[in-house]
């Protein structure tokens, strides 16, 4: 059953966004699905209509601010309001030692990741103000906020850890417009974000350090499903967590707990 309100997802196309996507469709919201692999969109797509689900998609960079601007102005007259973000699209970016890493390399993570999720509040934000109130999340990682031993992982780190600073800013800047802006904090989850990274130097970079046998403890070592996260993600936007803004949420199993 249709709620009346209006949810954006990018990087919707695979992953924790794809799943998110599906379970907010399920929970009654019309989907903006953003990315930049049409094709991945279309197939969302196709599965939320089929479920009887209201969606639109949208091809653009988040990084570029014509191509964001275009298309949240898009989904906005197509849907007349927008009630809540998720800011999930990033990649993993090159992993390397620091002295290895190019300024391209590095510029390249900054500019998906956090001038991304500028971006997508930058073209969101007013619209939500203008509504009703509404419930942002933004997608971090347990990488730059609970551990630091991702070997070469410094400028994803980097990234996810302002990610979160940018959420606990956000709260108390938006609180008065009834916006609540809140991070979930993945683990090792299987998704197919490893395809863009690229990895350089790992016996220079790696913490000599053995782990405990299975490091997600309440798996047996298993990776989460991007389900899982989508199901915390529905929770944060929905109004079961009214009260709840400027928090992290870690979604990794007892992983970060062993790093």
């Amino acid at each position: 059953m249709s709620t009346g309100k209006v949810a954006l997802v990018t990087g919707a196309g695979s992953g924790i966004g794809r799943a998110t996507a599906i379970e907010l469709a399920g929970n009654g919201f019309a989907v903006g699905l953003l990315g930049h692999t049409v094709s991945e969109l279309n197939e969302v797509a196709a599965l939320l209509r089929d479920a009887g689900a209201d969606t639109e998609t949208l091809d653009a960079d988040i990084s570029r601010e014509d191509e964001m601007e275009a298309a949240i102005a898009r989904l906005v007259k197509r849907f007349g309001r927008l009630d809540a973000v998720v800011a999930n699209a990033s990649i993993n970016g090159t992993w390397a030692p620091i002295e290895d890493i190019t300024p391209e390399e590095w510029d390249k993570t900054i500019a998906v990741n956090l001038r991304g999720t500028y971006l997508t509040l930058r073209s969101t934000v007013p619209h939500m103000k203008r509504g009703e109130g509404g419930a942002i999340v933004i997608v971090s990682s347990i990488n730059g906020t609970r551990t630091f031993t991702t070997p070469g992982a410094t400028a994803y780190a980097a990234t996810k850890a302002a990610q979160l600073a940018m959420v606990q800013q956000l709260a108390l800047e938006l609180g008065r417009y009834r916006i609540r802006v809140n991070a979930v904090c993945p683990g090792a989850i299987e998704t197919s974000i490893d395809d863009n990274t690229t990895v350089r130097g790992e016996h220079e970079t790696a913490v000599p350090v053995e782990w405990p046998e299975g490091e997600i403890p309440i798996t047996g070592g298993d990776p989460g499903q991007p389900e899982d996260v989508a199901r915390l993600i529905s929770f944060l936007v929905g109004d079961a967590s009214t009260h709840i803004t400027g928090t992290p949420v870690w979604i990794d199993g007892g992983q970060g707990l062993l790093r």
